[in-house]
């Protein structure tokens, strides 16, 4: 186990999960949808209907300062859109 990261909350997931009953989660790039699938039901005792998968390469980004230029690049991440039965919800908020 262990492919999920993190869940991912960001306004943009928020309104999906209001509409669509979807959630979002950064999972690690070689998971596949039955592994995903199998360690959400799991974790949070759910029952998964569908996952949608996307994989992002890193970004290069540059920045002016007083130093001079800095080069960096950004992290290359895979994401899961898991999708719920109706009328079930995770709520990532409990343990706060």
């Amino acid at each position: 186990m262990g492919y999920i990261i993190k869940p991912l909350v960001t306004e943009k997931m928020t309104k999906i999960t209001e509409k669509q009953n979807k959630f979002g989660f950064i999972v690690r790039p070689e998971a596949n949808k039955i592994e995903i699938k199998k360690e959400i039901e799991a974790l949070y005792n759910v029952t998964v209907v569908g996952i949608s998968t996307a994989v992002y390469g890193g970004k290069n980004k540059t920045r002016y300062t007083k130093a001079g230029l800095i080069k960096g690049r950004t992290n290359a991440f895979k994401k899961a859109i898991v999708t719920l039965k109706e009328g079930e919800t995770i709520d990532f908020y409990s343990n706060i």
